[in-house]
């Protein structure tokens, strides 16, 4: 157990910060999943765009790795194109 004021306080702040990363980890995934299972392109053009976004920022905070974000918007991106010349 931490016995300075600064160590408890800096165990305050980081789990904070690790719920607030979690809750933001967890809502791109949900947002992955949810692009992942649409079939229709135009939507999917749409959701892309935020997930993208989403993954970006991500990466930038050092949630994931910045190689990570680019490997799934990469596979997205693939998928996303896919689905419009299964439509055409």
């Amino acid at each position: 157990m931490a016995n300075h004021k600064s160590s408890k306080k800096a165990i305050r702040s980081s789990a904070k910060k690790r719920l607030l990363n979690r809750y933001q980890h967890v809502t791109t995934r949900n947002m992955v999943k949810k692009l992942r299972t649409t079939t229709d392109h135009a939507m999917a053009v749409e959701l892309y765009k935020a997930v993208s976004s989403a993954l970006d920022k991500l990466a930038k905070r050092n949630i994931i790795h910045k190689n990570k974000a680019s490997n799934n918007k990469s596979k997205l991106a693939r998928l996303v194109n896919g689905l419009k010349t299964a439509q055409a």
